[in-house]
């Protein structure tokens, strides 16, 4: 009996992909500190994300709010988001510096490590600034997500790095791109998110390119423990987007307002929606199956 053959995704060859995206940063790379009118005022009239992608939209607890409460709810989800968006991109820049650390920096591979490391690092300046001028404050997380978001960036190999970094920059590339041509949308969201979508498509490119690159080669066990770690860094992704404490600030209960988004279909079909891409790259590759893909499930990240 002559033994099945799987063959492999086609993958570009790494050198080529990275000096794409190292010539790709140099022509479209921007400064935030510079782009972005810091000192225009927010508009209390104009959302800060689509009403339907509120967490609350279309529950009894929508109902209870006025207009200006919705449209303040909405600045403060986003800059939630982005606080979450921050610790994880801190998260990346780590791991990005210990994979940079094992390979050759002359390599072209290398090279666009650092520049995306760069890139980064304004992207968390100008997520910073948005917080504070939507009104947010930063919060700690919660002990468990804090810990975890230590442990895993330590311990993360190859696949596991370029896969979370892919969940977490294709679920908020997602809700950018629909921000940008919408005029209901504040200037100072629709600016940041026009940046950040245009530098993370490159981000996305190498992450995706590294992964396929690598999954295929790692060990059935190890892919076992990856998929495991992969669920359980996403499931505590998702679920942290939105910090409780910002439907008290709107004057709601924060323990029933998070109850309550939790089951509302329209917030779990925005995360899915949201996350499509990265479920579909991942999930081809078989890297979301077993206990990993229950936490998915959980964390409302593949519908029904």
């Amino acid at each position: 009996m002559t033994a099945e053959v799987v063959a492999k995704p086609k993958v570009t060859d790494r050198e080529d992909i990275a000096k794409r995206l190292l010539r790709g940063s140099a022509k479209a790379s921007y400064d935030p500190l510079v782009e972005i009118d810091w000192d225009a005022p927010v508009d209390p009239d104009m959302w800060a994300i689509r009403p339907e992608r509120i967490s609350i939209y279309g529950t009894h607890l929508w109902d209870q709010l006025s207009e200006d409460k919705r449209k303040e709810l909405s600045r403060l989800e986003v800059a939630s988001v982005a606080t979450i968006g921050i610790w994880f991109e801190t998260i990346l820049m780590q791991m990005l510096v210990r994979h940079a650390y094992h390979n050759d920096p002359t390599s072209l591979h290398v090279q666009y490590a650092y520049t995306e490391i760069a890139d980064e690092c304004r992207h968390t300046v100008m997520f910073a600034k948005m917080v504070r001028k939507l009104g947010w404050e930063t919060h700690r997380l919660d002990p468990v997500t804090f810990h975890l978001g230590r442990v895993f960036k330590a311990i993360a190999h190859g696949p596991l790095i370029f896969a979370g970094a892919l969940f977490v920059e294709e679920v908020l590339d997602q809700l950018q791109r629909e921000a940008v041509p919408d005029e209901q949308i504040l200037p100072l969201v629709r600016a940041v998110a026009r940046i950040h979508v245009t530098e993370e498509a490159r981000h996305m490119r190498y992450a995706r390119e590294e992964f396929q690159r690598d999954w295929p080669e790692r060990s059935a066990l190890n892919k076992a423990y990856s998929r495991i770690v992969l669920g359980l860094v996403t499931y505590y992704s998702a679920t942290r987007l939105i910090n409780p404490k910002v439907y008290e600030q709107v004057g709601l209960d924060p323990k029933e307002a998070y109850r309550v988004a939790r089951g509302n279909p329209h917030w779990v079909g925005t995360k899915t929606w949201a996350a499509r891409k990265v479920v579909n790259t991942l999930d081809t590759a078989g890297a979301i199956s077993g206990l990993g893909r229950y936490f998915w499930k959980k964390a409302g990240l593949l519908g029904s």
